[in-house]
């Protein structure tokens, strides 16, 4: 098993907790594993927590008053709200700043920012390109989806030599971020 190709294909997907990221990711590791895949219907109650619609991001663009492409989620989909709203228009700076996102304290850092359970629309960038941004109309187009569906996981159970149980829990939701 060669970990760096199989980090190679992972990477770039977009994914959230639910969605076509999801489903082509464990399709991925079902190469790899004998991984038993799961799922919950969307709606359904988890303990304190209700499994959310399916979320597909098709692009999201930023473009600045000089026609300049500034965020493209085909170039790194950590620019795009996971689970934003759709949206298109165009915005004066002020008002497109209410929904941007960066961690000032990481200028080059973009961060990975979620919103499951409030309908807003987003984008996020690194703290030193938002600082470069000008005055002027912007043009923003995220082009997104939900639909009911469900949650996928996997579940991978490997017999070993020991009687002893061994558990080892991981996500996979976080999009294009290793450590």
């Amino acid at each position: 098993m060669n970990l760096n190709k199989i980090f190679d294909e992972l990477y770039p997907i977009c994914r959230s907790i639910t969605g076509p990221g999801i489903k082509s990711s464990l399709k991925i590791l079902s190469n790899h594993m004998p991984l038993q895949i799961r799922s919950v219907k969307t709606g359904t109650k988890v303990f304190d927590w209700e499994v959310p619609q399916e979320w597909n991001l098709n692009r999201a663009t930023l473009i600045d008053p000089d026609d300049n492409l500034i965020i493209d989620t085909d170039l790194c989909n950590l620019h795009v709200l996971n689970f934003s709203e759709p949206f298109e228009g165009e915005l004066e700076l002020e008002e497109l700043k209410e929904n941007l996102h960066t961690i000032p304290n990481l200028p080059e850092a973009i961060p990975y920012v979620t919103s499951y359970y409030q309908k807003r629309w987003g984008l996020c960038m690194k703290h030193k390109d938002f600082e470069k941004l000008k005055e002027g109309k912007y043009k923003v187009k995220i082009d997104t989806e939900k639909r009911d569906g469900c949650l996928e996981y996997g579940i991978c159970e490997l017999s070993g030599a020991s009687e002893e149980t061994v558990l080892i829990s991981t996500y996979l939701c976080h999009p294009s971020m290793a450590n």
